[in-house]
Formats: structure tokens, sequence, C-alpha cells
């Protein structure tokens, strides 16, 4: 296909400029959101606890409803605010928050847990809730940008506006790949050395994966803008509610009303046969509008949440509420947005879809990594002299794509050792994260760009292997090996990364020798 030059020309500038602007932010978003895919994993690994089977419980609607009177007679004010019942648990386990709440990223949260010992009396733990899964989220969701507005991160919003810049950059890049697209596609040429096999990969990786690419970029602006989105349909819509809203009452039931667990588990499942309950969370028992969500798992089919459906009912009258997924053939538009979510979140495909939208945030992290590397070589090999501003991006990008990747194996690591030793760990993992990421920015200023990729990688490499030394070495002497049977898998990803980075280190370190001429690579830079 023809495309007149100055249009070319247009469209790689446009390609140019978004990539490089929102290409730093997006890339820690896509690499933390791949391992959001593994969150629960992640979370078991670093603080084990009891092991979960959610295809094969193990505890009867007995075991719960006997825990649950018990505690009802014993804690009834606290009860009366609400509790959560994790029915994958292979023992019964009731919670609720003495300290926080589950909603947003408090590092402060308390959790107290009440369990049935073999004598069947009550026996209660009260510990800081271990909140590194969410940090991961955290970092997926705001790219670690601080602060609020309103009533959601900032992070979020300067994402949003990245995720338009994203859009514009996929755009731009197939058009600029158009008239070369069927001759190129698959080609990775590496007998016209690293630079043109480097833009090959990118171009390849970036076609490829374009469904998905369009998907993450069109669902993140809607997740970051929705407010402002409803907000402007107020001019079609009036004082009309968007939604069907719970109807208001002044009745106030009592928790020696409350049904047995068993019943509502069977409503549940009544309503949508596709789905199983896995966790019961009880919200203001005690006030005139109590309310019950339950987690719904669905592996075959297109899921609301990043794991599970939710579905929202009465917890005395059992009725079931508005904003729950439909499960009826005219509810075209909750399907739509169940449909939106669960693309973003690759919740309908089981295991396959998780390891598949795994792969591919990754793939799409070294798209944005890869991008600006390319510009900044090419950049820096047709000036003369090399300019400032492209050894301070050229920093940058090692500092904020390794520094980040960096941060994250070293809060896992020093989690991991330390989970035991203190009680609150969660500003410990802050600490570690932040320290560890603006050390390194630090250090690729110091240093340069080529010295840093090559030590950051190695350092990478390191921490990677560690991990798995850790984990034999807090087990090696106790008897509790089967709760890290769960999320032995992260061990062995953490070995295969580690060999990963190890090769990219050997790699960087052949480029360095082998540079010539000034780029992103020459140890010697021209002033």
């Amino acid at each position: 296909m023809r495309v007149r030059a100055d249009i070319l020309r247009i469209y790689q500038s446009l390609h140019t400029w978004t990539g490089i602007t929102a290409g730093l932010l997006l890339f820690i978003g896509f690499y933390a959101g791949s391992l959001t895919m593994f969150k629960h994993e992640l979370q078991q690994w670093i603080a084990p606890r009891t092991v979960h089977a959610i295809d094969k419980p193990t505890s009867s609607h007995s075991d719960w409803q006997a825990l649950v009177d018990k505690a009802l007679d014993r804690y009834s004010t606290e009860l009366g605010k609400g509790f959560d019942l994790d029915l994958t648990n292979t023992t019964p386990v009731l919670s609720w928050y003495s300290q926080g709440s589950a909603r947003d990223l408090h590092m402060d949260n308390k959790l107290v847990e009440v369990r049935l010992d073999p004598q069947g009396q009550l026996t209660v733990t009260e510990s800081y809730e271990n909140k590194f899964g969410d940090l991961i989220d955290y970092l997926h969701r705001s790219a670690g940008i601080g602060g609020e507005i309103g009533h959601d991160q900032a992070g979020v919003y300067v994402l949003g506006i990245a995720a338009v810049l994203y859009f514009l950059a996929l755009v731009s890049g197939i058009v600029v790949l158009l008239p070369t697209l069927v001759k190129s596609f698959f080609a990775l040429r590496r007998d016209k050395g690293p630079s043109r096999f480097w833009l090959d990969s990118h171009n390849l990786v970036g076609v490829a994966s374009l469904p998905f690419h369009f998907i993450i970029a069109w669902t993140v602006v809607s997740f970051a803008f929705h407010d402002q989105i409803y907000g402007g349909l107020t001019m079609f819509y009036g004082e009309q509610p968007l939604f069907q809203r719970q109807a208001s009452t002044t009745k106030k039931f009592e928790l020696s009303q409350l049904p047995p667990i068993e019943q509502h588990i069977a409503t549940a499942i009544d309503y949508s046969p596709a789905h199983q309950p896995v966790k019961l969370s009880f919200m203001r028992l005690d006030t005139t509008a109590p309310a019950l969500s339950v987690k719904m798992l669905n592996p075959n089919g297109m899921m609301r949440g990043p794991d599970t459906d939710y579905l929202s009912m009465h917890p005395y009258t059992l009725e079931i509420q508005p904003f729950s997924f439909s499960t009826e053939d005219g509810a075209s538009y909750s399907k739509f947005v169940i449909g939106l979510f669960s693309l973003h979140f690759g919740t309908y495909a089981g295991n396959f879809g998780r390891w598949s939208y795994f792969i591919m945030g990754l793939l799409g992290a070294f798209l944005f990594y890869s991008g600006n590397l390319l510009w900044l070589d090419k950049r820096m090999k047709n000036n003369s002299g090399q300019r400032r501003s492209c050894r301070i991006m050229a920093a940058l990008t090692i500092g904020i794509c390794l520094g980040s990747m960096l941060a994250v194996a070293l809060t896992m690591l020093f989690g991991k050792l330390l989970g035991p030793v203190l009680m609150n760990i969660n500003y410990a993992y802050l600490y570690c994260y932040y320290l560890g990421f603006i050390t390194f920015i630090g250090y690729s200023f110091w240093r340069g760009a080529a010295v840093a990729a090559y030590h950051g990688l190695g350092a990478l490499a390191l921490c990677c292997a560690a991990l798995p030394l850790t984990t034999l070495y807090l087990n090696w002497q106790q008897t509790s090996w089967h709760e890290i049977i769960p999320s032995i898998g992260v061990d062995i990803m953490a070995l295969v990364f580690a060999f990963i980075f190890l090769y990219a280190a050997h790699k960087s370190k052949v480029r360095m020798s082998n540079s010539t001429v000034d780029g992103v690579w020459c140890l010697q830079h021209k002033n």
C-alpha cells in the first residue's frame, strides 16, 4: 500500500512523540499489570496463609454455620458492622477489620480472624493485613504516582491521559508501517545489526498484539474518566438516575434474623448456576441499609472483576439487588459492561487467558522500552555531538524501566525475609520500592544509560535468582511446606526470569564493547 511521503512523516512524528511522552509511565502500568494476573499467587508466596482450594473446598456448610453462630454470640457488635467469609479456605475463617477497610490502599489495616479449634471453641487472632498484592495493583493503576484527585488516585488520571497518547501512537504506528507491512511483518533481520533487529522485534510485537493494545487503551480511558463520562451524560438524562438504585427503607433487622449461610449460597447459585460463590462479604448488618456482596467465580465465562463477578444481595431477605451482573437474555448493557471489564482484566479464558495476558503485558512493556531506545539510538547517531537532552532521556528510560522492575524484585526479596519479623510490613514495602526506584534512577544519571542498563539487568538476575532461595531458607526446617505449594510457580518463574535478565545483561555488555559510534550503548559520549 502506497502512502504519500509527507503523510508518513507526519504520522511518524506523531508516533514518536506520543510514544516518548507516554511510554515510561505505560511501561510501569504494563509490567505491573502482567504481575496482577497472578496477584493471589504472589500474595501467597510473600505471606503464606491457609491454602486455598477453589476447585475443591473441603469445608461443609455446617462448619461455616457453626463458626458464624458462635461468633455472633460473642462478637455481635463487631459483626453487626460487617464481616467476611472466604469459602475457598480449607478450614472455616471469619474475619473483619478492626482498623481500616477493604476499600482503597490502606497501609495500617488490622484484620481480626476467628476460627474454631478442634474442641469447637473460638480462637481469635489480630494482625496487620499484608498488602503486597494491592501494592502491585496500585503500581498497575497509577504507575506509583502518589496523591489523590477527588476520590481516586492522581496516577489513575495521569495514566488515563497516557492511554489517549498510547492510542494515537498505535494508530500512527500502523500508518507508518502500511507501505512495508506485508513484506517486513515477520522479518527479524539479525544480519543487519542489532538496531534493525530491535526495530523488527518492536514492529512485530506491536502489530501482532494490536487488538490487545486497542482494548487496553480504550478500557484504561474508560476506567480513568468514568466519572467525567457519566457527568457528561447528565445533559441527556437530566435528573433521571443513570442506574437503578436500591429502594430506601426504615426497617432495621436484627442479627438473629440472619438466614443460614447455606441459604445465601443456594440463592447465589440459583441466580447463576454457572458461577460458584467463593466469598461472602456482609456489610452494615446493624443499619437500615444492610448489604451482602458475593464474589462469584466462573472460570469459563466473562467476569466483571479482576478474578470474579460480584452479586449484590440483601442479607436478610435474600433479594438480588441492583448493580448485580445480569444473567437475563435482554440485559445487553450489563453484558456490555461485563465484557468491557473482562477484556481488560483477562477474566474470560481461565488460566490460558491469565497466561496470555501475562505474556502480552510483558511484551507491551517491551514495546515502550524498545521504542524509546530505538528513537534515542537513532537520534544520537544522527547528531555530530550528543545532545544533553538525549542523554537525560536515555538515563530516564533505563532508570525508570529497569528501576521499577528492580524495585519490585527487591521489595519481594526483603518483604519475604522481613515479613516474619515486622508487625506491619506494608510501610517497609513502600520504603523499599520507592528507595530502590529512585536510587536506580540516580545511578542511571551518574553512570550513564549504557552502564546502568548492564548493571541493572545483572541486579535483576541476582534478585530473581535469590527469590526461590528465600523460600528454601525460610522453610528448610519448618513443616509448613504445604503452604508454599500454591505459590511454587512464583519461584519457578523467578528462576526463568533470572536467566532471561542474565542473558540480556550479557547482550548489553557485548553491544557496549562493539559500539564504535555515538549512541545509547556508547560509553564515551561527546560534549
